[in-house]
């Protein structure tokens, strides 16, 4: 039996391990989890601060649709994705995605899954603040994002559909 994903839209931090007992320690049919925890760096030290917004209720909508779909395509048991936003200082965390599944490849493709929709569909925007005091221009998405998404590319049509 699977189960409804976890998602959060928040500017307070997590804690990785304690997301990933409240998904695990009550299903003993998991035996896998597989987390991803998407870090802000500080950019050879150019980067005091990355700023984050995202489109409230769209965002958690659209997270929980690709998680939804990770769920069916993978199998998995259980899936958590929570999404800060705010300013986030270099060594903090950004994003957390913990999949759990019956056996480890099906969570790690789940997780893998999840973030490659989250850079290119979930509605997040990026600015980054410098140690010069200056703040830069609205960050662009990666070709590298896209491209990392086109190895889905079947499940990318019942997402974008």
């Amino acid at each position: 039996m699977t189960s409804a994903p976890t998602i959060r839209v928040q500017t307070q931090d997590f804690d990785l391990q304690a997301e990933v007992d409240l998904l695990s320690k009550s299903r003993p049919e998991i035996g896998a989890v597989v987390t991803f925890s998407g870090l802000c760096r500080d950019e050879g030290g150019t980067l005091s601060a990355l700023e984050l917004e995202h489109y409230p209720g769209m965002a958690e909508a659209e997270m929980t649709r690709i998680a939804r779909i990770a769920i069916e395509r993978f199998d998995l048991l259980g899936l958590t994705a929570i999404h800060r936003y705010g300013k986030i200082m270099p060594g903090e965390n950004i994003v957390l995605v913990v999949a759990a599944a019956p056996h480890r490849q099906a969570a790690f493709d789940g997780a893998n899954f999840v973030m490659d929709f989250l850079k290119t569909s979930a509605p997040f925007w990026k600015k980054e603040h410098g140690t010069d005091g200056k703040a830069g221009d609205w960050v662009s998405a990666k070709d590298a994002d896209d491209t990392a998404l086109g190895k889905w590319a079947e499940a990318s049509r019942s997402v974008t559909e």
